[in-house]
């Protein structure tokens, strides 16, 4: 590899989401595998797949509204690709401020939607 190739490489990796990054490297290993290259360990020039960090502990204020609750829960999921979530995120604050849904029901859901991204991420099953 070049290392015009390699920058390129680099460069690309480190906009991608740490979902997208992890997919990246099982795809790699599988290539390497399918090929009957080297074993199915991370190449020596590249890093090895970043652990999925936990989320931040921000507790829910008893009073909070749904504005409050999405910006909350993206400070706490900051390992998340929020704009995979944006179609359901603004589907629910939608529903609170035009259909008058209750906040709290929609602050719940919004909490499940964050948390099943979160499991997605760590099983590597996020797109």
């Amino acid at each position: 590899m070049t290392p015009e190739e390699r920058d390129t490489l680099f460069s690309l990796c480190e906009r991608l989401s740490a979902g997208d990054l992890a997919m990246l490297t099982r795809f790699a290993r599988f290539l390497l595998n399918e090929s009957g290259g080297a074993a199915a360990s991370p190449a020596p020039d590249m890093p090895a797949p970043a652990a999925v960090p936990e989320p931040e502990n921000i507790p829910r204020p008893g009073d909070e509204k749904v504005v409050a609750a999405v910006k909350r829960l993206s400070k706490t999921y900051f390992m998340l690709d929020k704009k995979k979530m944006l179609g359901v995120t603004s589907d629910l604050v939608t529903q609170h401020i035009l259909q008058g849904r209750d906040a709290g029901a929609v602050i719940d859901e919004l909490e499940d939607v964050f948390q099943q991204h979160y499991q997605q991420l760590r099983q590597g099953d996020q797109d």
